[in-house]
């Protein structure tokens, strides 16, 4: 008697679905950005697009703008997730944006900016495409190492550079043996300098010095916002090869170049033959290639004609180049 009563109370199951309006037209404030770095806090543009409607059962909606150079149809874009139905980036931060994409300094582009919704894996849509026209400027801002290394001469040391002048600045040094220590002048003089004031902390009050404690490559970041720096060991990368002027058996060292792109440069007398680039004088880790194109592994990159030649190494953009002088 108890089993036909529990089936004569079961209903139905009633279900609610939803529907996914996407968000609309994206529109622009302008489509001319004018990039200054004096203007550098103020907004560079506002984006704005209708919400997203969605009827019946209720279901989140994640609003991203994309952004990316024209041509690239969206293929690795810069993306920013929206709280809301505007988007309005600062002058310097939009800026940033373009030049890590990899828009030049002083070139106008063209970047293509759209909408994408997406209130489910298998339910993304996007806006139409909004083309702005910019021209980045460069933001970067240095500060300098002075110390032993290089004869505590202010107006010869070292740099430290902030690619976007947000108060981090970083910058590989090479510390001879026996002269370790350095400072940090804002300036290429000592009208002021910084010192280290423990715990990882820098002052212009310190009469100590920073201390790198060993020799060799360094990469060091100071935060002159937070008085913070530390200082971390670096790999060097070198040529070795025929053509290079020690042969397959000796590395000749590349220099770090703070210009905070990333780059190793070298100028050297290269003769017809091949070349590798390879780190801390080891194979374990070495690029070869072709057509300037940096390839783990690689194989070997021929010199065709005997010269001197300034060799680069862009290894977050995993390129070389030799131009002969």
């Amino acid at each position: 008697m108890v089993v036909p009563s529990l089936w004569s109370c079961k209903k139905d199951e009633t279900r609610t679905v939803s529907t996914v309006v996407p968000a609309g037209t994206l529109t622009t404030s302008t489509t001319n950005v004018g990039l200054v770095q004096a203007n550098a806090a103020a907004t560079a543009f506002t984006l704005t697009f209708p919400a997203a409607s969605v009827t019946g059962y209720a279901i989140p909606v994640t609003n991203t703008i994309q952004i990316d150079l024209k041509g690239r149809n969206f293929s690795a874009p810069t993306e920013v997730v929206l709280a809301g139905t505007t988007y309005a980036p600062k002058v310097s931060d939009f800026n940033a944006m373009l030049l890590a994409l990899g828009a030049k300094i002083g070139m106008p582009s063209e970047i293509e900016v759209r909408l994408e919704s997406k209130p489910s894996e298998n339910a993304i849509t996007y806006s139409n495409v909004v083309t702005l026209n910019a021209t980045p400027y460069s933001a970067a801002s240095w500060v300098y190492a002075p110390g032993a290394y290089q004869g505590w001469a202010p107006e010869t040391a070292d740099s430290l550079v902030s690619p976007n002048s947000d108060g981090i600045y970083s910058g590989v040094l090479v510390i001879t043996p026996g002269n370790l220590e350095f400072k940090i002048t804002p300036v290429k003089s000592w009208t002021l300098s910084y010192g280290d004031a423990g715990q990882g902390m820098i002052s212009s009050s310190a009469s100590a010095n920073l201390n790198a404690l060993t020799a060799g490559l360094h990469l060091v970041t100071v935060d002159m916002a937070e008085k913070t720096f530390k200082i971390e060991d670096v790999k060097p990368w070198s040529i070795i090869g025929s053509a290079t002027p020690r042969g397959w058996d000796f590395d000749t060292d590349m220099k770090f170049i703070n210009d905070g792109k990333g780059t190793w440069k070298v100028t050297a007398d290269l003769v017809a033959g091949a070349m590798k680039f390879r780190q801390a004088h080891d194979w374990g880790t070495n690029y070869g290639g072709s057509g300037g194109n940096a390839e783990l592994g690689g194989g070997d990159i021929a010199v065709s004609t005997a010269g001197n030649y300034t060799i680069t190494l862009d290894i977050p953009n995993l390129k070389y180049t030799l131009v002969k002088n």
